[in-house]
């Protein structure tokens, strides 16, 4: 089924409220499909951009939402949509095209440009300065991201410019398709920013978790682009098999093609973005030396595939404001800071604690934790908590949830304690009571505190309760 031929052709996305998911029926419904959707609840930013589209959603699931209509069913990944789901197992007894969201883009995108944004952290932030230095610069690619940027109107869009930049998850397509998600696109250029175990729920081992990377590498073309960080030691060992040209960047190497140096760190930050035969003064209000180095990345692919200038590059960067829950600071008038961080991993956590640590080096360093993820859950990574909170002074640690528990050996909130612990850090059990765990933190928290709440859950809805008390006692 080519599912690229525009028209009034009706696709219905089972699971639509996933990002990715939302963002592939953003992308059929601007190809002018009919589109529907359903989940088993419909929270932001699905529930923001969906209606926005005029894309209709049920909730929850169940075999009447299934257009007898529909030319293509897509499934999401969630673990909850199997064939014990009724309305999946509805689909499939339908007879109709099942798709996954990972099989759409290969299709919408088939005959543009594609630049793949891939590994284990900052993929969102590199695909999305990416797409924001095109637009800035008035052009017009096609993106699709794995996360909410500021600057742009939606996670994703067609444009008509050949590129056409993907965030690739190495994750799997579907409950029913074991291969990575970035193996559907063929990408003509990878930017591959790091290549560190996660997902160890999937991929057992790195060994394991390295294949697809190794995979897409050895199917890059010839006369394709592998723009590979040189401060990650498993990123530079796959380039070193890729099939095609190969540029490297990094904060830490002088020797790689892109750098930077003259680094300053402030409310706003400054470098020199040094490249073959450039020097290009950069301004950010992004925080962190990882934000400084997935722009050092961005800049490097777009200069090498002569898609911006320097001065192009500069002027975005400048203006980038970031994606949502990436180091968003939540609080305007408390006298405590609050920031929210993307707490999916170690390496994404400590980015965010370092980050933190090196623009507020004189504050006590607070965090609240919730191990939301297989990762984090998981004993076989329990060892990540020796060390993943240094730099901090004291950190409260919200129950795991139990969505997918039967998938792995999975720790207990008292075990993950009692592991931090263990390292020395001031550590303190939240239970289940919103109002109670509110009441805990800010008991402990000091004038001079700066707090970063690390998780891709919510807490219970604590967030926005701890913006709100710290924000009344300002």
């Amino acid at each position: 089924m080519a599912v690229a031929e525009s028209g009034q052709r009706k696709a219905h996305f089972i699971g639509i409220a996933g990002i990715g998911m939302a963002a592939t029926a953003l992308l059929l419904r601007e190809q002018g499909w009919s589109v529907t959707g359903s989940d088993e609840g419909f929270y932001p930013p699905a529930s923001e951009i969906l209606p926005r589209a005029g894309i209709r959603v049920a909730s929850p699931h169940a075999a009447a939402n299934l257009p007898t209509d529909a030319d293509a069913i897509v499934i999401g990944k969630h673990a909850k949509l199997t064939r014990e789901n009724p309305e999946v197992a509805a689909a499939f007894e339908s007879g109709k095209p099942i798709l996954s969201f990972p099989d759409v883009l290969a299709q919408v995108t088939r005959n543009r440009h594609r630049i793949v944004v891939a590994g284990s952290y900052g993929k969102s932030t590199s695909a999305s300065l990416l797409a924001w230095v095109l637009v800035h610069a008035g052009k017009n690619p096609g993106y699709f991201l794995g996360a909410v940027p500021k600057d742009l109107p939606s996670n994703a869009a067609l444009g008509s410019d050949a590129p056409f930049i993907l965030e690739g998850d190495e994750y799997p397509s579907s409950n029913t398709d074991p291969r990575a998600k970035f193996l559907h696109y063929a990408p003509q250029s990878l930017l591959l920013t790091s290549a560190v175990h996660d997902h160890v729920n999937v991929f057992p081992t790195h060994a394991d978790y390295l294949a697809p990377f190794q995979q897409v590498i050895g199917e890059l073309p010839a006369d394709g682009l592998l723009v590979a960080c040189a401060d990650e030691p498993h990123a530079m060992s796959l380039a070193g098999a890729a099939p095609c040209r190969v540029v490297t960047y990094g904060l830490c190497d002088a020797n790689t093609a892109y750098r930077a140096e003259s680094v300053v760190y402030g409310e706003e930050s400054s470098f020199d973005l040094i490249g073959p035969q450039i020097r290009q003064p950069i301004r950010t209000l992004q925080l962190g030396a990882h934000n400084i180095q997935n722009m050092v990345g961005a800049a490097a692919l777009l200069l090498e595939k002569r898609l911006a200038s320097p001065a192009e590059i500069a002027a975005a960067f400048a203006s980038y404001r970031g994606i949502v829950r990436r180091l968003d600071k939540l609080t305007t008038r408390s006298t405590i800071p609050l920031y929210e961080g993307f707490g999916s991993s170690r390496e994404k956590s400590r980015a965010a604690i370092d980050a933190i640590r090196l623009h507020f080096p004189k504050k006590r360093l607070v965090i609240v934790f919730e191990p939301y993820t297989f990762s984090w859950r998981s004993r076989d990574t329990l060892f990540w908590y020796d060390t993943v909170f240094d730099g901090a002074d004291q950190v409260f640690v919200y129950q795991p949830p139990s969505h997918g528990a039967a998938s792995h050996d999975q720790v207990s909130q008292q075990e993950i304690v009692d592991r931090i612990a263990a390292s020395g850090l001031a550590v303190t059990k939240l239970g289940s009571d919103r109002t109670a765990n509110v009441a805990t933190i800010v008991t402990h928290l000091e004038p001079s505190d700066v707090v970063l709440v690390l998780t891709t859950g919510d807490i219970g809805g604590l967030i926005p309760a701890l913006v709100q008390a710290l924000e009344s006692a300002a």
